[in-house]
């Protein structure tokens, strides 16, 4: 999961994991108890390894202050094993590599003068701001809401659960707002066809937060992620590009494999034990009324529906116009020698996304009513920009620690030590491809940040692997399984707590142990699922993107 902000109806914030929570008895700082039915061995000791993790992750510094401090750990180690004369081999080239220490006159020199460099030559940064600009346009227009109330409404009951599981996997377009917009519209929804709103919520979370890698369009993440890979494969190889279509097809299958995993588990688990749970006057109270006004909010108005209709037609106009563009073999909108793996398109991505949300998002606007002039687009980005200010404060510690990292040569060195150990072992791709799974969701139980998480592992990761003859696009995959999963049980995540409100709203004596029961079925079954699915994606050599082989 990527870092913590969202748009609420009352504007930015910037959500932490370690935001105060108001619980029912109104005491701040405090999770809400379990309930008794929630007291079973097994749940009692996840609940306390939940709790040390939580305790635990507590005690870390803010993401920015951990890229801080372990570039000074680098400056140190970088300085011991310069001082040792360490080095290795690359086997690309036959050329020694040797650590370089960071306490040295050119280590200072390299740090100040090249930290403006480092930051504005950041892969992620630009990218992920091109595409934020349009996405800022289609969010504050109001499209991506209705898309997402589009996809749940008017859905038969018997459908409900694969539609907003994978409407969820949709979402992700809206990176953590689809949080805000996505679990209490699943409870509205459920409710809607006279099913229970605790499981429309469960539905909807976990399938934003567990699957958050996965999804069936480009969403700002594939940016981040794209952009980070790249940076560590030009350890190995400076002039290799990951782009954000690299995992496309996987990410595309997965969205569906996810989403199909969620309604078996759903239905043939979660069910079972929300109706053991012991009814409540609140609970009851509140489905004989069926809380009219919040079924209201499900249903689109015409202005919304009008304003579907002409994005749906402005899309596929944009989308016609860009495959006719490319009909020649001469177009510009090709690569050399004609090719369309290598066209602008692809490798520039992020401009076409960008133009096409904010086309849509316009759209949507002008005939809904939300976008009254052409000045509300530039203000519309403007407040998205405001919106990545997290993001773009983290890029900056970020960018110079994978500075550092490729300029002593520690990374480098580790990635040819790793991978002789690895070859020595008899490692081979299925293994490590498991052990990066492992390592990264034991990671995720703390550092739920995925650009920081995969920031901090990419370096070792991508280039040890690269190595071993496995494309950065393979390990992109890996972790994207590692980085969701876990996201719906850890209490680091801000929107665990969240989650937990939004069903105290149908269950006022829900707790921890409730929700925790209710997603780690679903967490556990996507984890292994997921990593099934890469491994047959793997054994069958599918390509993950455009001009991205698994092996």
């Amino acid at each position: 999961m990527d870092d913590h902000y969202c748009v609420l109806d009352e504007g930015v914030r910037t959500v932490s994991s370690k935001d105060t929570t108001t619980t029912p008895d109104n005491t701040p700082g405090k999770l809400p108890p379990d309930e008794p039915g929630d007291s079973s061995a097994a749940l009692s000791a996840l609940l306390r390894v939940l709790g040390a993790v939580e305790r635990a992750g507590n005690r870390l510094p803010h993401p920015f202050w951990l890229f801080a401090i372990l570039s000074a750990f680098l400056a140190l180690i970088s300085w011991g094993l310069a001082t040792a004369d360490v080095s290795a081999v690359d086997p690309a080239g036959g050329k020694t590599v040797a650590v370089r220490s960071l306490i040295s006159v050119d280590g200072v020199r390299s740090m100040i003068n090249d930290a403006i460099t480092n930051y504005a030559t950041f892969p992620p940064l630009g990218t992920i701001l091109v595409v934020m600009l349009g996405v800022a346009v289609a969010d504050r227009s109001g499209l991506l809401a209705a898309m997402l109330r589009a996809g749940v409404a008017k859905v038969p009951a018997r459908w409900m659960t694969f539609a907003l599981a994978f409407t969820a996997m949709v979402a992700h377009i809206a990176s953590d707002a689809a949080y805000v917009a996505l679990v209490p519209l699943g409870g509205l929804a459920f409710r809607a066809v006279g099913r229970s709103p605790l499981l429309g919520i469960v539905v909807a979370f976990v399938g934003v937060s567990a699957g958050y890698d996965a999804s069936p369009l480009i969403t700002p993440m594939d940016a981040v992620l794209s952009g980070l890979t790249t940076a560590a494969a030009h350890t190995v190889d400076p002039g290799y590009v990951v782009t954000p279509l690299s995992n496309y097809f996987f990410s595309l299958a997965s969205s569906v494999v996810l989403a199909a995993v969620i309604t078996f588990v759903t239905e043939k688990v979660l069910v079972k034990r929300v109706a053991a749970l012991p009814p409540e006057p609140e609970e009851a109270d509140a489905e004989a009324t069926g809380k009219a006004t919040g079924d209201v909010e499900l249903a689109l108005a015409p202005e919304e529906r009008r304003g579907l209709r002409h994005a749906t037609v402005a899309l596929v106009i944009y989308l016609v116009l860009i495959v006719v563009a490319m009909i020649p073999t001469g177009s510009p909108l090709r690569g050399e020698g004609g090719s369309i793996v290598e066209s602008p398109v692809l490798s520039g991505i992020a401009v076409v996304l960008g133009l096409l949300f904010a086309l849509l998002g316009a759209v949507y606007g002008r005939a809904a009513g939300t976008v009254r002039g052409g000045r509300d687009i530039p203000d519309f980005m403007a407040q998205g920009m405001r919106d990545m200010a997290p993001i773009l404060v983290l890029f900056f510690a970020i960018s110079q620690f994978l500075a550092y990292f490729k300029w002593t040569g520690v990374g480098q060195v580790l990635a040819i030590r790793g991978a002789d150990l690895l070859k020595d072992l008899g490692v081979t791709g299925p293994v490590a491809f498991l052990g990066i799974v492992v390592v990264c969701t034991v990671i995720n139980l703390a550092m739920t940040s995925g650009s920081a998480m995969w920031a901090l592992v990419a370096p070792v990761f991508v280039p040890m692997l690269m190595l071993l003859h496995i494309p950065p696009e393979a390990t992109q995959a890996v972790y994207r399984i590692a980085d969701s999963c876990t996201n719906a049980i850890t209490p680091m995540s801000a929107y665990f707590v969240m989650a937990l409100g939004f069903l105290q709203r149908y269950r006022r004596s829900a707790g921890i142990g409730t929700l925790a029961s209710l997603t780690l079925p679903l967490s556990v079954a996507m984890l292994v699922a997921w990593t099934l699915l890469f491994y047959v994606w793997w054994a069958l050599g599918i390509p993950l993107g455009p001009g991205a082989p698994v092996r």
